[in-house]
């Protein structure tokens, strides 16, 4: 699982994550709260592939404070 901060201010950000991430492989799932401005991704992906991906929205993006890659990475 991997949580991120995206920078969301409408549905149509929102629209924009959905399309990333619907496209990367190993993604099983995911919850976008636009309110939060929080995405959790659930799948057999790397962190950093994720947190790549949905920057590529040309949206700030960042880990979660408190959710690292380290603590989100399948040993």
């Amino acid at each position: 699982t991997v949580v991120l901060k995206v920078g969301m201010s409408c549905e149509g950000c929102v629209g924009a994550v959905k399309r990333v991430l619907g496209k990367l492989d190993g993604v099983e799932s995911y919850d976008i709260d636009l309110k939060d401005q929080k995405v959790v991704v659930k799948g057999t992906v790397e962190p950093d592939t994720v947190l790549k991906t949905v920057s590529k929205t040309g949206k700030p993006t960042a880990f979660w404070e408190g959710e690292a890659p380290s603590e989100t990475k399948a040993e």
